[in-house]
């Protein structure tokens, strides 16, 4: 390693080198179970290195051991703050090899309840940051708001984290007699708790020296590196799945795919980051609004199905826009209950492999910043 001689004294000389510090698996603003390998001098860091494998759920090894409908409660554990997206691209594409075409009211409901989580998603991720960044009150501001939608979700599934309710062919029940009115509720709560933000934090001077032009993802490394989701957008690509693979409904509603724009600093920095998510909850607001306006709310949720799904032998991969990023499934089917082959491709372990590149040269409380800006779960890297 390179030293540096910093003092020269009588009787010698004191040399410094680089030194290598561990902050995790227990630190608190790693985010879950992960260490970081970071080598530094001084307080600049020089290099990192990301650490896995102290939470191993053995995702797609169980999914190949269970039938079908079992690998549903499995993927909730993928993510377990946004387990609804989660389900999603796994049924859909389940239903794409089968063949089955769900109910119309099913698929606006499926559509309400995937932007009713990628708001919770985000309100824990802004939540979280801003907290990194020693400002506690946003987190608890947000938690109100969030408990609003949990509690759509316990009505609709029974639980409030892990929901098993988006089956394939359709939703484990009906919605409940209230839901309408409890969205509105909820997407009203939501703005306001956004304009609460834009003056409590986002444009606070210590937050933006704390986030601005720091932690800059170029647009053509976070392609490079396979980033999506608000990692990928905030860097200034308009891609979103959403759009681009018009799954669900989401053609029928007018909305936007926010983008950062290197309003306070440079584009792809962890200001921009920050300022997609909370944009990307004002959009979700819309498409809830409009979906329960459009939404025929009498009908069956259930398509017909037979008692053992046995798909034809046959392959499919299918993605999702999830809050985080491109979450997609590879099943592969040879004619038996159960699948022969799965695999996930996670979002978060593409968006946290990109890391080691832009926190070089900071320092070690802007790598803190960093990693929260890249808004993981363990869950899902260390599937």
């Amino acid at each position: 390693m390179q030293k540096k001689k910093l003092l020269d004294f009588k009787y010698g000389s004191v040399d410094t080198e680089r030194m290598v510090i561990n902050l995790g698996p227990q630190h608190p603003s790693t985010h879950g179970v992960l260490r970081l390998e970071t080598e530094v001098e001084g307080e600049i860091v020089s290099a990192v290195w990301p650490r896995i494998g102290y939470l191993h759920r053995c995702f797609e090894k169980c999914s190949e051991n269970s039938t079908y409908p079992q690998v549903i409660p499995f993927t909730d554990r993928l993510d377990y703050i946004s387990s609804l997206n989660n389900e999603l691209p796994y049924v859909l594409g389940m239903e794409k090899l089968l063949g089955i075409e769900v109910p119309e009211k099913v698929t606006y409901i499926r559509t309400i309840l995937s932007e009713l989580n990628r708001i919770a998603n985000h309100q824990i991720a802004l939540g979280t940051f801003v907290m990194d960044a020693g400002a506690y009150s946003p987190f608890l501001y947000f938690f109100m708001d969030r408990e609003l939608i949990l509690k759509i979700l316990e009505n609709c599934s029974g639980g409030r984290l892990l929901y098993n309710y988006f089956w394939i062919g359709g939703l484990q029940r009906d919605i409940y007699p209230a839901f309408k009115d409890d969205c509105l509720a909820a997407v009203k709560a939501v703005r306001e708790r956004i304009k609460e933000a834009d003056k409590l934090f986002l444009y606070n001077k210590i937050l933006i020296e704390r986030t601005a032009n720091v932690g800059i993802l170029p647009a053509d490394v976070a392609i490079n590196f396979s980033c999506s989701g608000p990692m990928l957008r905030g860097s200034g690509v308009p891609y979103d799945v959403r759009k681009t693979r018009n799954y669900l409904n989401y053609d029928k509603f007018d909305w936007s795919v926010a983008v950062g724009k290197g309003e306070v600093g440079t584009i792809g920095d962890c200001w921009d980051r920050m300022y997609v998510r909370l944009v990307e909850m004002e959009e979700s607001c819309k498409i809830i609004e409009q979906a329960l306006e459009q939404m025929p709310f009498e009908g069956d949720v259930r398509a017909a199905l037979p008692k053992r799904i046995k798909p034809p032998v046959g392959e499919f991969y299918y993605t999702c826009e999830s809050p985080k990023g491109e979450l997609g499934y590879y099943i592969t089917s040879d004619g038996s209950p159960k699948p022969s082959r799965v695999r996930c491709r996670s979002c978060s372990f593409s968006n946290l492999s990109v890391l080691p590149f832009i926190t070089k040269g900071y320092m070690i409380a802007d790598l803190i910043m960093i990693l929260a800006s890249v808004d993981i779960v363990l869950g899902e890297v260390d599937r």
